[in-house]
């Protein structure tokens, strides 16, 4: 490829110039930059600056990749920066990166060059382009969804972190071919993100859930549903809900937290597992803290859950618990899921055994009314009301 300006969806593309040095520091020592490109050097400096613009980006276009600012059309300031490395001319393929600065953050920058640049890049010739983001950068992952990049993969420990060590990166990609536009999320997020019946709200799980979340986890009763039946450290639950969003982005996992509508308290856990994206099959897990059982909030927030799944195009939901836990069975017959059969030693139970697992299956024309969510919901069982924790191990 060869330095060309491009002008595409409200941004500039243009190769960088001299006049960019005091914005290419504040955005390049801005620590959001510093935290999403590790390789960055810091403290970020007016030489560090000099350097990319005067050998770092024409050693890009030299080596077979592109380096270009992204600028506004209307005042050509600087805006970010984005560009094409790692070329494999066997296959066609490059990886796209970029920065947005910011005062340029919340506008769309990013989506509108990455798309802009991708287009080009196809036009000349590039058959496949890869888009590598940091687990827990979930802004560049909505980029990466709405420029038509689609989640391939995990690549474990690929990157070396800021300050040491290595961490995981994720792999969206997007071909010659793929249909333009966003690409398609298995998993939406929830409308006005949230699910309510005034009674009890869910949301996605997030970083400050974690001590009430490890509390549910280890108790005795909810560890026994666990796959396998080991209480979870504080430091898997901790990176559980800093990854929620991103299994969410990938379509792997809608992972929600129950709140008290009226007081916004956590009463429990609950998590959509898309288990079968190919039959459109998940499965539903809920768990609730002792002081909220016994009152209906866990078929409240299980049936809000199966309706918006439904809403969402699946066609069926499946649940598993132990054959001795009733009143997870009696909740689950509520909602409208019909017992479908025992699965013998399907689980792993303590010191090396095996346990059964009771299997309920539920379709939108098993919920109360044949159809959607129901939000005013009956009460619930009295018991444990712990439905299967299968899916988080």
């Amino acid at each position: 490829m060869t330095p060309k300006t491009i002008e595409a969806y409200g941004v500039r593309l243009r190769p960088s110039h001299l006049d960019d040095v005091a914005d290419t520091v504040a955005g390049c020592a801005d620590p959001v930059t510093q935290r999403g490109i590790s390789g960055l050097p810091d403290p970020y400096t007016e030489e560090s600056a000099r350097w990319w613009i005067t050998e770092g980006a024409p050693a890009a276009w030299a080596t077979g990749g592109a380096a270009y600012a992204i600028a506004d059309p209307a005042t050509d300031r600087l805006l970010g920066s984005i560009g094409l490395s790692q070329p494999v001319p066997t296959r066609d393929q490059w990886e796209i990166g970029y920065w947005v600065a910011p005062w340029a953050r919340g506008r769309g920058v990013a989506t509108a060059a990455t798309r802009a640049l991708a287009e080009h890049a196809f036009a000349a010739g590039c058959a496949r382009l890869e888009l590598l983001t940091n687990e827990e950068n979930t802004a560049s992952q909505r980029v990466a969804l709405a420029a038509g990049f689609r989640h391939e993969g995990v690549r474990r420990s690929a990157n070396p972190s800021r300050g040491g060590g290595r961490h995981d990166l994720i792999a969206w990609v997007r071909l010659a071919d793929d249909p333009p536009g966003p690409a398609d999320r298995p998993l939406p997020d929830l409308p006005d993100g949230r699910l309510t019946d005034g009674v009890v709200t869910l949301r996605r799980v997030a970083p400050g859930d974690t001590d009430a979340l490890h509390r549910l986890h280890t108790l005795p009763e909810v560890v026994a549903n666990r796959v396998p039946p080991v209480p979870p450290t504080r430091e898997s639950i901790e990176r559980r809900c800093r990854l929620a969003e991103s299994h969410w982005l990938a379509g792997r996992s809608a992972d929600l937290v129950i709140l008290h509508a009226a007081s916004g308290t956590t009463a429990g856990g609950c998590a959509l597992v898309y288990d079968e994206p190919a039959t459109g099959q998940a499965m539903l897990g809920c768990s609730m803290l002792p002081e909220a059982r016994g009152r209906g909030l866990t078929t409240r927030a299980m049936r809000l859950v199966a309706g918006w799944a439904f809403d969402i195009g699946l066609a069926r939901l499946w649940a598993g618990t132990r054959p001795e836990n009733v009143a997870a069975q009696r909740v689950l017959e509520k909602i409208g899921f019909r017992r479908e059969g025992l699965l013998r030693g399907r689980r792993p139970g303590p010191d090396g055994t095996r346990t059964d697992s009771v299997l309920f299956g539920l379709l939108a024309s098993d919920l109360p009314g044949g159809q959607g969510p129901r939000v005013s919901g009956a009460p619930g069982t009295r018991g444990q009301n712990v439905v299967s924790s299968e899916m988080i191990p």
